[in-house]
């Protein structure tokens, strides 16, 4: 094959990957989480979009977020393939990525789950949390809390 043939066959290929990347991206879902329970603009408020697998494990697919304002905090996650996920959220005011414990692993930050979950002093199970996100835009809400009291 000549080297004008070859180029035009790589080309045809790659423009065929951009196609089906495309495609795949297109048929993904977009889930918009409305966080409520901020109480100070300081920091982000940070969501995981996670697998039954996945749930409460730092291996979540799916990561993001948005600055925190009082009341309600929208944190849009983009390209979420379709399937049963689970979300948990927490207020970062401090923006250091991590969720801050006590000596008795306690979260101290304001921490919440997908179908707005109760926050005790166990894990929730992923069943409680779960819903489904297909190809269309996935609106949610649900709050974050203090599980040593207050709201």
């Amino acid at each position: 094959m000549s080297s004008r043939v070859q180029s035009l066959a790589k080309s045809v290929a790659i423009a065929a990957s951009a196609l089906a990347v495309s495609a795949s991206l297109a048929q993904a879902g977009v889930v918009e989480i409305a966080v409520t329970g901020i109480v100070q603009a300081r920091g982000h408020v940070r969501v995981q979009l996670c697998t039954k697998d996945t749930f409460l494990k730092p291996t979540c697919p799916y990561e993001a977020s948005a600055p925190a304002t009082v009341g309600e905090t929208v944190v849009k996650v983009n390209n979420v393939e379709p399937g049963e996920y689970a979300a948990t959220a927490f207020h970062d005011d401090t923006d250091q990525g991590v969720v801050h414990q006590n000596f008795l692993k306690i979260p101290r930050e304001r921490i919440g789950f997908s179908n707005d979950v109760p926050v005790h002093f166990h894990a929730p199970h992923f069943k409680d949390a779960a819903f489904f996100v297909g190809h269309e835009l996935q609106r949610i809400t649900f709050k974050v809390r203090h599980i040593m009291g207050g709201d």
